[in-house]
């Protein structure tokens, strides 16, 4: 009897038996249960689909169009302005600050745009560079979304445990922040974000290391708490200043444990959409995996190797191996350790390698989320063991943020 992974691979493969590696594929059962998902894990709060995850305005309008769904959190300014333009989204709310002058300058000369756009901003220094570019009389009113620093800082901040964004950390801070940008003519203060990536973005049972998926759990637990109490003084400190329209929170990995924080209104989720192979490493879901990427077998150094051309798309992070894609179906395969997912080859050793011949497919999974976008220009979009469409990407539409 077939396994679920050799009647996976068969589908696939049948799916896509005109095409020619390297190319990729999104499953779209796997994708809409994945969105549904995700909407069950939030309880009724609504979500903001993460475009630097999708990076396909077609998968990102697809997501939309799904209840529970109702907006887009950008990664920068001109793509924030293009998804506007092009119908995808009339709320949008940049994830980081930006300091792109023509982007801006579009920003305040269009009321659509700045009606439909939010900013992100943690230091008072990126207001007087929105003003330096387009002074607050001779534009539109710019909507602020302020940055809460979610990380957990310990021991008088000798001991940082998340990743550093920004310098607003506290509920005084935000306060501060916020009457600043009340102050100042020309904004909006209409939300506060933060972003916990250490429980968000952070596995928390890694493959064969038990005691350190203990920690991690104990350290996320610890965070959490803190957390819970900081971001709800913040957000009452925000308040004071201005009506909030939303607090924002959380990730794909932290949807049911943000949902139930009473401050938070709205969750940000996007890479559990394709179910990458960083959320293998979570307890408490894993996305079923919808994305994949085709390398073709190109020749055999040894009786018992197996190298396709191409395969290293690697993610951003942490240079070690959980950023690296994974060979995945036929199930078995591995990245040599001294060589891993190669620019324009990679080596593959298991079991299966020995059975692999030229011309035959390799099924990888990616690692994190949108750099499997930035490699191809379409995505074959799977239904059954049909390729029903295919939709360009961001670089297929000659678009490229970063």
């Amino acid at each position: 009897m077939a396994t679920d992974s050799e009647n996976l691979r068969h589908r696939l493969d049948r799916a896509t038996a005109h095409l020619d590696p390297p190319y990729a594929v999104v499953d779209l059962g796997a994708f809409d249960a994945n969105a549904a998902a995700l909407v069950d894990l939030a309880g009724g709060k609504p979500l903001r689909v993460a475009s630097k995850s999708v990076r396909s305005r077609d998968l990102i309008a697809r997501t939309l169009a799904g209840p529970g769904w109702h907006a887009v959190m950008a990664f920068t300014l001109p793509e924030a302005i293009w998804l506007v333009r092009t119908g995808i989204s009339a709320d949008v709310l940049v994830a980081y600050p930006t300091a792109d002058r023509g982007a801006l300058t579009e920003l305040g000369a269009d009321p659509v745009l700045a009606a439909a756009i939010t900013l992100m901003v943690d230091d008072p220094d990126q207001l007087d560079f929105c003003d330096a570019v387009s002074p607050p009389g001779r534009r539109s009113e710019l909507r602020i979304c302020l940055d809460l620093d979610a990380s957990w800082r310990l021991l008088g901040g000798r001991l940082h445990v998340g990743v550093r964004r920004s310098p607003v950390h506290s509920a005084r801070a935000a306060g501060r922040l916020a009457a600043t940008v009340a102050g100042r003519p020309g904004f909006r203060l209409v939300g506060l974000m933060s972003y916990e990536a250490q429980i968000a973005g952070l596995g928390d049972a890694p493959p064969g290391r038990a005691a350190l998926g203990t920690a991690i759990r104990l350290a996320q637990r610890g965070s959490y708490r803190e957390l819970l109490v900081r971001r709800s003084a913040a957000v009452a400190a925000v308040r004071e200043h201005a009506d909030l329209e939303f607090v924002n929170g959380g990730g794909t990995g932290s949807v049911a444990a943000t949902r139930a924080d009473p401050a938070v209104t709205e969750i940000t989720a996007g890479s559990g959409l394709y179910g990458p192979t960083l959320f293998d490493a979570y307890r408490a879901w894993r996305p079923t995996p919808a994305a994949f990427f085709a390398c073709g077998v190109v020749r055999r150094p040894t009786p018992d190797l197996a190298t396709v051309l191409g395969g290293g798309w690697i993610a951003s992070g942490s240079a070690d191996r959980s950023r690296l894609p994974r060979p995945w179906l036929p199930a078995g395969l591995s990245l040599l350790g001294a060589e891993g997912a190669g620019e324009v080859q990679t080596p593959l050793t298991g079991a299966p390698a020995a059975h692999l011949r030229v011309g035959d497919r390799v099924w990888f999974r990616h690692a994190k989320s949108g750099e499997l976008c930035e490699r191809v220009n379409e995505l074959h979009l799977v239904d059954g063991d049909q390729v029903v469409a295919t939709v360009p990407t961001y670089r297929g539409e000659g678009r490229a943020f970063l």
